[in-house]
């Protein structure tokens, strides 16, 4: 760097404990990506002991641990103001509205302006408490996010952004054949195991499909409060022979590479990081109408739309995957496409440090 060169902007990407879900992955991206641009990134997080070492190692992350605790979580976070005012970063980016009163207080504190990713719908009762005066405007992942978000707050519109999450697409060299005759179909999903992603309709589906195809497999990537659940309706359908689940990874890369065809059964849905990994993939991608999914699903075009809460449905559309290869190989590669164009990781970040530069912008 010469003299007449500006030092890089120096952001502290505020996070809650890192998950196997869409929205850990953005701000590992985010972490990885960012500095390419010439951005400094440090990511404070309570736990990210689910970070794959390799990359962690890589990374500038600093653990907290109990930050999120009530009463306890208040001294943590004076310490992570202590700590952090040797060097106070440029700006502040909060990865989502679950952290946002610790963040925003952190931004306070060291007096410094803040950007908040909101990622999903809030809850019914819900309220979002910004600090109009630190922070410089919202994120989310789609316009249906955007939309309910001003619907629910009243925050201008032009105060709110979207910039969808972005995923690698690798080059088909690395691509594994879809319904290819020398394997066994495998259907899967992927993502944490909630009740908000409507796994109980998947496997009411992988049992219907069974009834006619006793030969395809289903995989359920992932871990949650359900899993306990899903396994006992597993038993209860007597599919137990079909269904693997595979709940302990650092990522679903693998996962998604033995999948034949990817399903997303989600009851609500922002957007769908997950579900664009796998089309990125060339995988075919069933999914139900809510949120975010027709911002990036063309029903019979980059994938087949399903109603919510109907196994059937899912089940016919499977069936209708598995009986067409053809159409199946030629919806992934069009979905592929889709994410090449409009969801690359380099499209998040540019649009992203746009953001922080018009932040600071805003502040000087």
């Amino acid at each position: 760097m010469s003299k007449e060169d500006p030092p890089p902007i120096d952001v502290l990407l505020f996070a809650g404990p890192f998950e196997l879900r869409g929205t850990s992955a953005y701000t590992l991206r985010l972490a990885q990506y960012a500095p390419v641009y010439d951005i400094k990134t440090r990511v404070v997080c309570p736990d990210a002991s689910k970070v794959d070492p390799s990359m962690r190692s890589k990374l500038e992350i600093t653990e907290y641990r109990n930050l999120g605790v009530p009463i306890l979580g208040q001294l943590v976070l004076r310490l992570v103001k202590q700590e952090t005012k040797k060097k106070p970063p440029d700006l502040i980016h909060i990865q989502s509205r679950h952290v946002l009163p610790q963040g925003q207080w952190l931004a306070r504190k060291l007096k410094r302006p803040f950007l908040l990713t909101v990622n999903d719908y809030l809850q019914s009762d819900e309220k979002l408490r910004i600090d109009m005066r630190w922070c410089k405007g919202i994120i989310t992942v789609s316009d249906s996010v955007k939309k309910d978000l001003i619907a629910r707050t009243g925050l201008p519109e032009d105060f709110v952004l979207v910039i969808p999450s972005g995923v690698d697409v690798p080059d088909h060299s690395h691509l594994s054949p879809v319904l290819s005759q020398d394997h066994q179909p495998v259907v899967g999903t992927a993502g944490p195991l909630e009740a908000i992603k409507g796994l109980p309709y998947f496997l009411g589906a992988a049992s219907r499909v069974l009834e006619v195809n006793p030969e395809v497999q289903f995989l359920i990537s992932g871990a949650g409060p359900e899993e306990s659940n899903l396994r006992h309706l597993v038993r209860d359908l007597e599919i137990s022979e079909n269904v693997t689940f595979v709940p302990n990874l650092y990522d679903f890369s693998i996962s998604l590479e033995a999948m034949d065809i990817f399903c997303l059964a989600s009851l609500r849905q922002g957007l769908g990081t997950i579900m664009l990994e796998a089309m990125a993939l060339a995988k075919p991608v069933i999914a139900t109408g809510v949120g975010g999914i027709y911002s990036v699903i063309r029903d019979g075009e980059t994938g087949l739309v399903v109603p919510p809460s109907n196994s059937e449905a899912l089940a016919n559309s499977i069936l209708k995957l598995l009986k067409d290869p053809l159409k199946a190989r030629a919806m992934g590669e069009s979905s592929r496409e889709l994410v090449r164009q409009e969801f690359r990781i380099e499209t998040m970040i540019e649009s992203t440090i746009e953001q922080y530069k018009r932040a600071l912008q805003m502040t000087s």
